[in-house]
């Protein structure tokens, strides 16, 4: 007697793996991304690199002690320890009161909070130009009080804070409220009071986004280069962060200072990597916990 097979699930054909690609193609799409990262990623970091290093360490550091670079690098730090810590505050406050509260005018708030993802930071340098330049709407009455905005160092802490704010929002935000409300409930219904379960409470489970947010923000505040462009006035020694000051000495056909700024740049945006890839490692742990509770 022959044995008749089980008519198969009427849904099996939903269940059916997927077709993968054959080996020779898997090969190939490696090959087509690994040789795009290497023309357009590795090739022009190792070119900058080696153009700043081509004569030689004492060159290399010769041409970064001028003046204008040494006044462009002091700037660039500064703008970045001013900005970032305003966008760490902006950013915590803004993302506990989305995550844990309703309120009106939130959906306002994140739509605000994603601005500088949709506007050009050249047009975000023009808007300040707007406001507190010498023609502009507030800029006649600030300079009665002897207080200068645009071609100044407040101008460029502004429009960098403009562009870098939405990081540490965006980074806190979908861990906070995957997080929810019960961890600061409890600790309320303990007898903790807000500022005490805030800092003991949804702080620790956010550091990890915290930090990551923060090392984002920081590494576009010092290679932020449109609004800071808008709002600087190119004023040698004064003005010019370091992304400026790469487009003057290359403009000024000074190749190798130019290039040893850059390098600085770049060397910025390598400790970011790594730096960002330890933290989404310690990033996805914390999400996949909070997933787990």
């Amino acid at each position: 007697m022959t044995d008749i097979a089980a008519p198969a699930p009427r849904h099996a054909a939903r269940f059916r793996p997927a077709a993968t690609e054959t080996p020779l193609v898997r090969v190939l799409l490696t090959i087509v991304a690994l040789a795009f990262l290497g023309i357009f990623l590795v090739l022009p970091l190792v070119s900058v690199f080696y153009e700043a290093l081509s004569a030689g360490i004492g060159a290399f550091i010769k041409s970064l002690g001028g003046r204008e670079t040494a006044s462009a690098v002091r700037l660039t730090l500064l703008v970045a320890a001013i900005s970032v810590p305003a966008n760490l505050v902006f950013g915590l406050a803004a993302s506990w009161a989305i995550a844990k509260f309703e309120f009106r005018g939130k959906s306002l708030l994140i739509t605000l909070i994603d601005l500088p993802f949709s506007v050009s930071p050249v047009t975000s340098g023009l808007i300040y130009v707007l406001m507190f330049g010498a023609q502009g709407y507030l800029g006649p009455l600030l300079a009665e009080h002897g207080i200068k905005v645009i071609f100044a160092v407040p101008g460029i802490v502004l429009a960098t804070i403009f562009v870098t704010f939405p990081f540490v929002a965006r980074e806190l935000i979908p861990i906070m409220q995957a997080q929810g409300t019960q961890d600061e409930e409890a600790a309320l219904s303990l007898g903790a009071g807000g500022w005490q379960t805030f800092f003991r409470v949804t702080l620790p489970n956010v550091k990890w986004a915290l930090l990551y947010g923060v090392l984002l923000c920081n590494a576009r505040a010092m290679g932020e280069f449109g609004a800071v462009s808008v709002v600087s006035g190119h004023i040698r020694g004064q003005t010019n962060t370091m992304p400026l000051q790469v487009e003057i000495l290359y403009n000024e056909y000074m190749y190798r200072a130019a290039f040893a700024v850059a390098s600085l740049l770049a060397l910025l945006a390598l400790v970011t990597l790594i730096v960002k890839s330890i933290l989404e490692w310690r990033y996805a742990d914390e999400i996949a916990a909070t997933r787990r509770h």
